[in-house]
This record gives structure tokens, sequence and C-alpha cells, in this order.
């Protein structure tokens, strides 16, 4: 059991590395810019590609929270 948690570990610590490089503020744009797109193909009669594209937002959002919430862990580790 040890062995898997602490593979976990690393894991976790190896992505959490990588994204908090990624400034916030694309992940807010990156929605944005999905439901616009989502907005446009439902003008253009693409209902079922504007759904697909319309549904990316959230995901898109809760993995901002999460690359702010490793930032300020990493930044309150290190005061």
């Amino acid at each position: 059991m040890e062995n898997s948690a602490t593979a976990e570990d690393a894991t976790t610590k190896a992505i959490e590395e990588q994204t908090k490089k990624i400034p916030s503020d694309i992940f807010l744009a990156t929605a944005i810019a999905s439901m616009a797109l989502s907005f446009t193909l439902k003008c253009f009669g693409r209902n079922n590609n504007a759904t697909f594209i319309g549904q990316w937002a959230a995901p898109i959002l809760i993995m901002g929270v999460y690359n702010k919430l490793v930032k300020q862990e990493n930044n309150n580790r290190n005061v």
C-alpha cells in the first residue's frame, strides 16, 4: 500500500510542477473561447457540435481552479 501512495505522490508532484507553469488567465480565456465557439456553432445550426464544445467550459474552469490551488499551496510552503 505504501508503494502505491509514493507513486501517486510522485505522479501528482510531476503534474503539479507542469500545471503551475501555466498562467491562470489561460484557463479563463480558453473557457470563454469555448463558449464563444459554441455560440457561433449554434448560430450556424450545428447544434451537436455546439453542445459538445460548450461542455468544455466547466472542466477547463475546474482545471483553472486546481491550477490556482496548486500555486497557492506552493506559495504557502515557501513562506
